[in-house]
């Protein structure tokens, strides 16, 4: 599928802030005074901002607001409300820490959970997809939750456990390329099953039935050549996860260490996440014979 730049930036960045607020609300990190107003102001900033990118995907932005009518059926509706609620319910914590108030960490445990819940909404978005094989198993939910824990870690200067987390993101990120290349075959689709023609025969593509591009073609086949792709893979696992490990491990700790960790990891996370966009090879690809 074609790799929209305001969609990555919404998964990256709203993963990471989401993260990072779920870690200040559990007290991983507990911060106070000018400290604390920065620190949840950072996780806030992340958080909203990449809400606001996503909304640059849509035609009509000021539309973004039907999305909170279809949480029955619809997760992209119930990551709306659950960002919104994980957003005010973690408020009077960061206002807690920032004044020195002393409230509950329940009300933290609370906010830290919503938070999460947007981020497995945020995944189930894909993972729900049959139709793009490469993204329907569990390992697309395993992946946003590493990406997101793992940011967040780096930030808290959490040490040994971030250097674990990203040992840990660069194996699940192999892995899941190395699924991710054989769901196509495995799903079993084929063009008779995409054109519903199976039935009478084995159909194959004569001619393209366009002239010209058309929405589906232009959004839902995009082609990645495999050298180009195999050096983002390698860019992906390793800066996402090994190096910025090996920044954690050998130079001193402090925030020179975690800011150049963090920038590392996050040029990992955006070649990963272009990555799960451009090789996400969608079913009616078949009809035109480009799978």
């Amino acid at each position: 599928m074609r790799p929209a730049a305001s969609v990555i930036l919404f998964t990256v960045l709203s993963g990471f802030g989401f993260g990072y607020l779920a870690a200040l609300g559990l007290g991983v990190v507990t911060p106070t005074g000018g400290a604390a107003f920065g620190l949840w102001g950072l996780g806030y900033a992340l958080a909203v901002g990449g809400l606001l990118a996503s909304t640059l995907h849509l035609g009509q932005p000021r539309r973004a607001l039907l999305a909170f009518s279809q949480w029955r059926s619809s997760w992209l509706s119930r990551e709306a409300w659950a960002a919104v609620a994980s957003l005010l319910v973690l408020a009077p914590m960061a206002l807690s820490d920032g004044l020195g108030l002393g409230w509950p960490r329940a009300i933290g445990g609370l906010g830290a959970g919503l938070a999460l819940a947007t981020l497995g909404c945020t995944a189930m978005i894909y993972a729900q997809l049959r139709t793009v094989p490469r993204w329907h198993h569990w390992l697309t939910p395993a992946l946003f939750a590493g990406f997101a824990t793992t940011g967040a870690a780096i930030l808290a200067q959490t040490g040994a456990l971030a250097m674990g987390l990203c040992l840990g993101l660069s194996l699940l990120l192999g892995l899941g390329f190395r699924l991710g290349d054989r769901q196509f075959a495995a799903s079993g689709a084929t063009l008779a099953s995409a054109t519903g023609l199976g039935r009478i025969g084995t159909p194959a593509v004569f001619e393209q039935p366009h002239a010209g591009g058309n929405y589906l073609t232009v959004e839902m086949i995009h082609v990645v050549g495999r050298r180009h792709a195999h050096k983002l893979r390698a860019i992906a696992v390793t800066g996402s996860g090994l190096i910025p490990a090996l920044v954690l491990l050998t130079l001193p700790a402090g925030w020179p260490a975690t800011v150049l960790a963090l920038t590392l990891h996050l040029v990992g996370a955006l070649a990963a996440r272009w990555l799960f966009f451009a090789e996400a090879e969608h079913v009616v690809g078949l009809y035109y014979g480009q799978r």
